[in-house]
């Protein structure tokens, strides 16, 4: 018999849809349930390697392990990983389907995925007791309703009932709701069976006529008012938005380590652990600012258009930041596309990114980077060339490589030799993901810059906020009506 399911809707963006379904997923998991994530479309340029050797977008990553269930590519069967304003990689059940798809052709293009979202959805289904599935954007989006597989949609499609959130933070949340009912077609409204009002502050008894109010208007059953949980920071972020909240204030940091952030920044997360370190004070330095001058360590983090970024880091001056800083004598590490581009050159002669072309790399590095359209997607471990293991990831398009190859930055476990290290072995290329999330890795981070040990355990820390997370949704939500719902 196939596992019942309950999908998670948002009035927009950025309403808490990942972290509700991520914390559900851990607590009915504690009851004794096989619980699945599933997110039918997401767009987002972080991305996790799956245990069948895909990729999908970091946010299932993440409720697969609140789960604790391997993460698999049917648990978001399409990612689009922007590439420019207007185009985008697309990946289906975990390998790429098209690069640079333009939005309108994406469009025209969602009806023949669907079929590959109903197959990844009848796999779980068979797998489970449950399944909680992620929307994605808002459900009010009229415009995009035609060939949805991303809301109600795939909602119709697959018959699955939606609860619907709404974000109480960024103000109008009962507008909000009441406006979903009133623009989407009555028989998508039909499969709204509650709604979720998420990041509420302050005393609950003074939104009790509000939570009635909504339920009047829409005909939804009220199934919870969740407070804000400003742990969430400490779990692994997916959506760029992430990056717009304000940092940690931070006493006696002893580390300052800056991070360049440019329009195609991907798989950003890999800086979490360094972040929850109480000795790093860690700046995200957007065009218009400059790097630091006290930056002990600049990180150049992956990009989903090593080009285009690269032309954007020069447009910004961080080309002239970066060169001040390896002449005062500051450390500097390439992660993926910002391997690439420190070194001589990036090819693109296929025209992965774009138009095809060659452009100068930073030349810190005595490498050249040339773009293929082979997608390279697998777990890694091995040493670094200080002796320190690591645990993490591979997902790049591209072969880098050049004399300063001769320095490997790393052996992985079969031996082979990984990334490049300059001459004064004080700027770094890797093409590995997760290096700080190894306690082992970051602490050698850490003692090179003259921080001492790490003070966290990254893993311990994650594990724990999930379960206070679960502990936190069960205190406010009704799960035993979720699951009654659930169908």
């Amino acid at each position: 018999m196939p596992a019942r399911a309950l999908m998670f809707q948002g009035t927009g963006s950025d309403v808490g849809k990942s972290l509700i379904v991520a914390g559900l997923c851990r607590a009915l998991m504690l009851r004794g349930l096989k619980v699945l994530p599933f997110k039918p479309q997401n767009m987002s340029n972080n991305a996790a390697v799956t245990a069948d050797g895909g990729e999908i977008g970091r946010a299932q990553a993440l409720q697969a392990r609140a789960a604790r269930v391997p993460a698999s590519v049917h648990m978001n069967p399409v990612l689009l990983k922007p590439q420019s304003e207007i185009g985008a990689q697309i990946v289906v059940q975990g390998r790429v389907f098209a690069s640079s798809a333009k939005a309108a052709a994406y469009q025209n293009m969602k009806g023949n995925l669907l079929p590959y979202v109903l197959d990844s959805f009848a796999r779980l289904r068979s797998e489970a007791d449950i399944v909680l599935v992620e929307g994605a954007g808002s459900a009010a989006e009229v415009n995009l309703r035609d060939n949805d597989i991303a809301n109600m949609g795939f909602a119709r499609s697959a018959g699955v009932p939606v609860m619907l959130i709404g974000d109480i933070d960024r103000g109008g949340v009962i507008a909000s709701l009441v406006g979903i009912k009133e623009v989407i077609a009555p028989e998508d409204s039909a499969l709204i069976c509650g709604f979720i009002v998420n990041k509420f502050r302050g005393d609950p008894a003074l939104f009790a006529a509000g939570m009635e109010r909504i339920a009047q208007l829409t005909g939804w059953e009220p199934l919870g008012l969740v407070p804000y949980f400003p742990a969430a920071r400490s779990l692994p972020a997916e959506d760029a938005l992430a990056l717009e909240q304000s940092a940690l204030v931070k006493k006696q940091t002893r580390v300052h380590i800056a991070v360049p952030v440019l329009p195609h920044i991907a798989n950003f997360d890999d800086l979490d652990p360094l972040d929850a370190e109480p000795a790093v004070d860690l700046v995200r330095v957007k065009p218009g600012d400059a790097l630091p001058g006290d930056a002990n360590l600049i990180v150049l983090p992956g990009a989903k258009a090593t080009i285009a970024d690269l032309n954007a880091l020069r447009a910004a001056g961080f080309d002239i930041d970066i060169a001040a800083h390896v002449r005062r004598g500051g450390f500097v590490l390439g992660l993926c596309g910002g391997y690439q581009m420190l070194g001589r050159t990036v090819a693109d002669p296929d025209g992965i990114e774009g138009s095809p072309g060659k452009v100068d790399g930073l030349g810190l590095l005595d490498v050249a980077t040339t773009l293929s359209a082979g997608k390279c997607l697998k777990p890694a471990h091995g040493t670094t060339s200080d002796g320190a293991p690591f645990a993490g990831y591979e997902m790049h398009m591209g072969v880098t490589e050049g004399p300063d190859r001769a320095r490997p930055f790393a052996h992985l476990a079969n031996g082979s030799p990984e990334g490049a290290v300059s001459a004064d072995g004080r700027v770094f290329g890797t093409y590995i993901h997760g290096l700080f999330a190894d306690d082992r890795q970051r602490s050698a981070w850490l003692a090179r810059l003259g921080a001492g040990p790490t003070r966290i355990a990254y893993d311990a820390l994650v594990e724990q906020t999930l379960d206070a997370l679960a502990a936190h949704l069960a205190d406010h939500l009704d799960l035993d009506r979720l699951l009654t719902l659930a169908r």
